[in-house]
């Protein structure tokens, strides 16, 4: 069978057309009637290295970021050319006050669907880049809710700081990357993980549920950014539907419990893994992206269906009341 058809003008025209048809109809641009008013951003290391904010100002306001490294050390990495530099070049790719509005925008939206939902206090730092860390640059003290974000992981696909790092990771580490990351964070935490997820399908639904509040979250962010795509990945994605959803039908993947398949349509990685000849042109973590056009065909099918109701049903459900079968 011939499987995959290659990014071509004809794929961009189906894009282009299914976006189109989305912005239409967009369920979850919804008016806010109480948004939130404002939002507290520190930008942490821009104090720890002003010099003219003395170290022990700095500690006794923010005793917490010290954590092990001793007071010697500390006092050093305040002038270290290389740490002020990278912090330097990270802050300067932010637009502060666009962040500002769309934090408030998401938080607000966060709100809507989760009342109980409070605007954590979010500090930006900057980090010695690692290719450990860098990639994982957000990260919650729940116990007093402060969201710590890495700008050193938003400095744009090909930064020269990125050498060594993974080129698939750089392609979702671009400025316009920071505010969907962060309500991915929290969209992950909000959908109850299944008690049992053995099977494929489990998975996949569980992702799409995750990617559904990010279109509830972010009515209004290109759909490649919700899922740390470039455009060109959404598009193949677009393009190859019917064949992805065909692979995963004939090798009987949707109910089984092999644990390799999450390592090669979930995880990340540059691309998806179908062992044919097309591999390195596919778009990676493709189950993600199939798990949500499921959940977005069963709430199509069921419009006043409530977001808490849907992210309670299992995977069956959820897959049975879709009737998603792309041709």
């Amino acid at each position: 069978m011939k499987f995959f058809r290659y990014i071509s003008f004809s794929a961009i025209i189906v894009f282009s057309l299914s976006a189109c048809k989305k912005e239409n109809e967009n369920k979850w641009d919804v008016e806010i009637k109480n948004p939130v008013k404002k939002i507290n951003v520190t930008d942490l290391s821009g104090e720890f290295y002003n010099s003219s904010v003395s170290l022990e100002d700095f500690k006794q306001k923010y005793p917490w970021f010290q954590g092990s490294v001793p007071d010697a050390d500390y006092g050093d990495r305040r002038k270290d050319t290389m740490e002020v530099r990278i912090y330097k070049e990270a802050i300067s790719k932010i637009n502060k006050t666009k962040l500002d509005k769309d934090l408030i925008d998401l938080f607000s939206h966060i709100k809507k669907y989760f009342p109980k939902f409070q605007p954590p206090h979010i500090y930006l730092y900057s980090s010695v880049i690692d290719t450990q860390n860098v990639t994982d640059p957000i990260f919650l003290r729940e116990d007093e809710n402060m969201l710590f974000v890495d700008i050193t992981g938003f400095m744009g696909d090909g930064n020269k700081n990125y050498k060594g790092l993974d080129l698939y990771f750089q392609k979702s580490m671009n400025p316009e990357n920071l505010v969907p990351k962060i309500s991915a964070f929290f969209a992950a935490r909000l959908v109850p993980a299944p008690i049992e997820q053995q099977k494929f399908l489990d998975q996949m639904v569980y992702q799409g549920k995750v990617q559904i509040l990010q279109d509830a979250f972010l009515p209004n962010v290109p759909e490649h950014l919700k899922m740390n795509y470039t455009k060109e990945q959404y598009n193949w994605a677009v393009a190859n539907e019917t064949n992805i959803w065909n692979y995963f039908v004939e090798g009987d993947l949707l109910f089984s419990a092999d644990p390799g398949l999450s390592e090669r349509f979930i995880a990340p990685g540059p691309f998806s893994k179908f062992y044919t000849e097309v591999d390195r042109e596919s778009s990676p973590q493709i189950a993600i992206w199939t798990g949500w056009q499921i959940c977005k065909h069963y709430l199509k099918a069921h419009p006043e269906e409530k977001l808490d109701v849907f992210l309670k049903k299992n995977a069956t459900e959820i897959f049975n009341g879709s009737e998603y079968r792309p041709k």
